[in-house]
């Protein structure tokens, strides 16, 4: 009998090796990241928390492309992104990954299928009747398809950060980034939030959380722990 060939091991995404950041601090200089090596393969949901001032918003907008100035490796989807350019970087950013923020950052005159549209008008690959389709789908998807033309003042806030959501997905990211998604929302909502964040991941996508709360952390498949700027669990 042929035994059964073994599952193929899913890809790192994300990919990390000695990268540290140090910042200047009134004369001094404060290590933010020492040495850090992380890991994370496609479709994994994974959970970084560590206390204030620990080194994981650092970490995050690293993995964002936010933060370029820093020692060692990164690859994003099997590229060196490391010393690329900022424009290199900006297009990267924008088609290769998504952002959900604790305060939403949805920008107030606008309706929230105007907010969701921008990411693709960006990308300048489609027309602007297909980003504004796809904008309205995801914005649907969210539960949101009756409050299209509302602004974010006019909504609840978990309305406002299911928005948030569907403009983090409009590019079809390979890498959802959420800095405390939950940070701003009732504990009723913030679990409609990881509701969400479950049924995203279950549909194949990877998903980077950073939570300092242990509760929220639980939804994550897999917790990495960051503390002076070191982790733990952070290679798979």
């Amino acid at each position: 009998m042929t035994a059964p060939a073994p599952e193929a091991t899913p890809a790192r995404v994300i990919r990390m090796a000695n990268v540290a950041k140090t910042y200047g601090r009134n004369g001094a200089n404060v290590a933010a990241l020492r040495g850090i090596d992380l890991a994370i393969r496609e479709g994994e949901f994974v959970a970084i928390m560590g206390r204030s001032g620990s080194g994981k918003s650092t970490l995050l907008h690293i993995i964002g492309l936010i933060d370029t100035e820093y020692e060692g490796s990164y690859w994003l989807d099997g590229r060196l992104v490391s010393g690329r350019t900022a424009e290199e970087l900006a297009t990267l950013r924008n088609r290769t990954i998504g952002f959900v923020f604790q305060t939403f950052l949805l920008l107030p005159q606008m309706t929230i299928l105007e907010n969701a549209e921008l990411p693709a008008l960006y990308a300048r690959d489609r027309s602007p009747q297909e980003c504004r389709a796809i904008a309205r789908a995801r914005l649907e998807e969210m539960g949101l398809g009756h409050r299209l033309d509302h602004k974010p003042g006019e909504l609840s806030i978990g309305q406002r950060q299911r928005a948030a959501i569907a403009r983090a997905l409009v590019n079809r990211p390979r890498v959802l980034l959420a800095d405390e998604p939950t940070g701003a929302l009732d504990s009723r909502t913030a679990d409609e939030i990881l509701d969400i964040f479950a049924r995203l991941h279950r549909d194949g996508a990877t998903i980077v959380m950073v939570t300092h709360d242990p509760d929220v952390a639980a939804a994550a498949e897999r917790i990495i722990h960051v503390r002076d700027g070191q982790t733990s669990d952070g290679l798979v």
